[in-house]
């Protein structure tokens, strides 16, 4: 049986694939390694094909036309056989001594038949550029190696949010959430942590820095010119998670949870609006109208809630062309704070 199944999406990543490969393998038959061609025009499929023959019981490939992030975590769901899922960017790795740890947690949990659905790990964002490294650790919010259920989670503060990189959903569990990520969408993985969340009662934080998440390529999603540039699939992803649950929902969960969710839902509401603002354009302004239109089309509770929060009625009632500067000013604040893009 294997305990992990890890999905590499990968597109056009032959330089660099095989270190983040080489540290999942680490972690010998317990792990499931499901690399997923998504229609790379390089020779990421001979690489994928190469660890397929080398470890054929440990990788399996999927080779698809490209549909995006989305596309391949979801063709690897499909795939996966293993008690948990995680996905790992292909340019990406994992700490070795972590995984090992993390492998030997889930044997006891197993054998003491006390798995939680949700394992929760720290993550290092590791800077290309000067070899620096920040570490976003989650032991103020989680008891410490304790199972737990969200009543036990703190506040979270604006600046820190439960990322794809710090989550391992139990299998099954993620397959009852029904969460189906977007085809040719970036910023995904803000709906793969928010969705399947209900679903996870209980929770196990391992305070092992786990997931080494790259900051630096020019072409990655987080940097700023992209983001700006493709704001309309952060407004594509926010739809998704407005469409998720309803504010009657949302005030139904666990009071952790609930709290969690509404700061999830905030922030990254308030990354969508920056998004749209940071630069100014008639078809923009018709996006951003369009968008607080669906939310309160959806539902008109949870739309004057996130109408009337602070934070966006921050940006609402400014000028157009100003909200974009003084939403910079505060990504500018999180970029250092974390040395982001």
């Amino acid at each position: 049986m294997k305990l992990i199944s890890f999905t590499v999406p990968c597109y056009n990543s032959e330089g660099y694939m095989r270190k983040c490969v080489d540290s999942i393998l680490s972690g010998g038959d317990d792990v499931e390694i499901i690399i997923v061609n998504d229609g790379s025009h390089d020779g990421t499929i001979n690489i994928a094909r190469e660890y397929e023959r080398k470890f054929p019981d440990i990788v399996r490939v999927i080779d698809k036309e490209n549909g995006g992030h989305g596309s391949g975590v979801n063709a690897g769901l499909r795939r996966a056989t293993g008690l948990y899922y995680k996905v790992v960017d292909s340019d990406d790795w994992l700490d070795e001594a972590a995984l090992k740890e993390l492998l030997e947690t889930i044997k006891a949990h197993l054998q003491a038949d006390t798995l939680p659905d949700l394992y929760i790990t720290d993550f290092v964002y590791f800077h290309a550029a000067d070899n620096t490294s920040h570490i976003s650790s989650y032991e103020k919010k989680f008891p410490v190696r304790k199972l737990c259920n969200w009543d036990n989670v703190k506040k979270f503060k604006y600046s820190h949010m439960l990322l794809m990189h710090a989550l391992m959903y139990k299998r099954d569990k993620l397959i009852e959430s029904e969460t189906i990520l977007p085809e040719h969408t970036f910023y995904v993985d803000n709906l793969f942590a928010y969705k399947p969340l209900p679903f996870m009662q209980s929770v196990f934080y391992l305070d092992v820095q786990l997931y080494q998440y790259l900051i630096g390529r020019d072409d990655q999603s987080v940097n700023r010119k992209n983001f700006v540039k493709r704001y309309e699939q952060q407004v594509k992803v926010m739809k998704c998670m407005i469409d998720s649950y309803s504010w009657t929902q949302l005030k139904n969960m666990p009071k952790g949870l609930r709290d969690y969710m509404w700061h999830a839902l905030e922030v990254i509401m308030m990354n969508t609006l920056y998004f749209i603002c940071a630069e100014y354009s008639p078809e923009r302004r018709a996006v951003l109208k369009d968008l607080w239109a669906h939310i309160k089309k959806r539902d008109k509770r949870l739309y004057r809630k996130l109408r009337s929060r602070s934070y966006t009625t921050l940006v609402n009632y400014l000028p157009y062309r100003l909200r974009g500067f003084i939403m910079g000013i505060g990504y500018d604040i999180l970029c250092k704070k974390v040395k982001l893009g």
